[in-house]
Formats: C-alpha cells, sequence, structure tokens
C-alpha cells in the first residue's frame, strides 16, 4: 500500500467515524472503536447499517452495488473504508 493510498484511506476512515456518530446510533464512543473493531457487536444494527450506508452513499456520491450489501462490508470502520475506496475508484 502506497502512503497516498494510506492517506486516503486514513481520510475515508475519519468521515466513516462521523457519518456513524451521525447515523450509527451506537450507544459507546465512536472515536474510541479501532478501526478493525467489529461494528455489531458495538451495538451497530440493521436499521442503522441501513443509514449508515445511504449517508455514506450521499457523502461520496456512490451506490453499493448489491454485491457489497452484506454484513462483511459494515463490519468495521476500515472494511466500510476499503469498500468506499473500491467504489471511487
Amino acid at each position: 500500500m502506497t502512503n497516498e493510498t494510506q492517506e486516503v484511506l486514513a481520510e475515508e476512515i475519519e468521515t466513516i467515524r462521523e457519518i456513524l456518530v451521525q447515523h450509527g446510533r451506537l450507544p459507546g464512543d465512536v472515536q474510541n472503536l479501532p478501526a478493525d473493531g467489529d461494528l455489531y457487536a458495538a451495538g451497530l444494527t440493521s436499521l442503522a447499517t441501513v443509514g449508515v450506508m445511504l449517508a455514506i452513499e450521499d457523502k461520496y456520491d456512490v451506490e453499493f452495488p448489491e454485491s457489497l450489501l452484506n454484513r462483511g462490508t459494515f463490519r468495521s470502520i476500515l472494511s466500510i473504508a476499503e469498500a468506499v475506496s473500491e467504489l471511487v475508484g
């Protein structure tokens, strides 16, 4: 992974954290969650996941394809950031 790729991923992780604060309905502090921490174990519900997904689609002007609409994509901040990186190319 290049430094540029790492910087972009770090920016996306911070943006996704902000979206999770606004739409994730998580009981704890999102800022303290490790990027690879399990969001579902932290309290993310399927309903909140839809809100997070829609906010990400709006923010990045992308649409998640059906192949990415699964629990694994939204398991962690890092997995979401990787999916977003793939979508924005």
